[in-house]
């Protein structure tokens, strides 16, 4: 079974980035998850410009870029223009006045274009934006902080994108709370990835390796 498994990189070691990519790719981790805070769209600092730069430096692999941001239409060119071909970017529909017009410019730009979906936000509510995007990044807590709880009602929203996946053709993401658990039920089920944070490979004893080859060795 073939699913992906993406670094979140706000839950780095930050004393030594570069170490921490090397140990990551070295491990096998599939792409790397950049959270882009503004402080505005969610009350929380976190990845900057500066470090997708760098992180982007150091691999080959692509990168996963998770804006949230307002209004990102006033800054995508300089995250575009940083970023290559096979690397997204996923926006958020509620912070934008028209998200068509900004996952335009992302397709323009010869990058993936995703969107991001909060736990309060319905799939009607952004059913239009499926036809556009390859990608769907699924919150499972409220974006802007790491170590979360799981919100159980988010599961009807996997269940709904799941059962049209194939007619908008798109990849579907699993971002928040992240434990084996959840890979084991939901990866069978067709979703195509997982973000990893602090529930699953951040802060562990286990080397970043091990973890990753017993989360793709497991049971299904």
């Amino acid at each position: 079974m073939a699913f992906e498994l993406m670094a979140s990189m706000m839950c780095a070691d930050y004393r030594n980035l570069e170490k921490e990519v090397q140990e990551l790719e070295k491990g096998g981790i599939d792409s790397f998850h950049i959270d882009i805070m503004d402080g505005r769209y969610v009350p929380n600092f976190a990845m900057s410009l500066n470090d997708l730069i760098c992180i982007r430096s150091l691999t080959d692999k692509p990168l996963d870029v998770h804006l949230m941001v307002e209004h990102p239409i006033n800054t995508i060119d300089l995250f575009t223009h940083n970023l290559k071909k096979g690397d997204t970017i996923y926006i958020h529909p509620e912070a934008e006045y028209h998200p068509s017009t900004t996952l335009q410019r992302i397709i323009d730009a010869g990058i993936t274009p995703g969107i991001a979906i909060n736990p309060g936000t319905s799939i009607e509510e952004v059913k239009m934006l499926l036809r556009i995007v390859k990608k769907v990044l699924v919150m499972s807590v409220n974006p802007g902080n790491a170590s979360q709880m799981f919100l159980p009602y988010v599961r009807e929203k996997y269940d709904e994108l799941l059962a049209i996946k194939e007619l908008m053709n798109i990849k579907i993401y699993w971002d928040g709370a992240c434990g084996s658990d959840k890979i084991k039920e939901y990866a069978p089920l067709g979703v195509d990835g997982f973000v990893l944070g602090t529930t699953l490979l951040f802060g562990k004893k286990a080397s970043y390796g091990e973890t990753l080859s017993r989360i793709r060795e497991m049971r299904f």
